[in-house]
């Protein structure tokens, strides 16, 4: 009986783990491992387009525009509840620049069809921390 209640045990700690270590990150933690190893800088209003090599949706959270070496981090003052990865980012501008006051519209990757947009806000840059010799 005991080898018995030992193999169900067993059985059920094996079928929980991967549940547990499968459990889903909060956007907050998302962010926090792309960002780790940073620190934050001033916010500014605008950033160039033409140093943005890609960009990355947080879901329901922000907009990280990779930027050569340096990591700009957008949290929306509006819509940031619709960004996920199932998205693409439009981005249409009057000059070089990607601005706090610009709005992103969201386009649905597989449909295609408008999913809404983001209105944006600040954008804090983050560098890599120089280590100590």
């Amino acid at each position: 009986m005991s080898k018995l209640l030992t193999i169900l045990f067993l059985g059920a700690a094996t079928i929980a783990a991967p549940a547990i270590a499968g459990q889903r990150q909060t956007p907050e933690m998302k962010l926090q491992k792309v960002l780790d190893g940073r620190v934050a800088g001033k916010p500014v209003d605008c950033i160039s387009l033409s140093s943005v090599g890609s960009s990355q949706i947080i879901e329901g959270k922000a907009i990280v525009y990779h930027a050569g070496g340096r990591l700009y981090v957008n949290e929306p003052r509006s819509g940031a509840d619709q960004l996920d990865d199932d998205v693409i980012l439009v981005t249409r501008t009057s000059g070089s620049q990607l601005c706090s006051i610009d709005t992103v519209n969201l386009i649905d990757s597989a449909s295609r069809f408008p999913r809404g947009f983001v209105q944006l806000g600040k954008f804090v840059p983050y560098t890599r921390v120089k280590r100590a010799n």
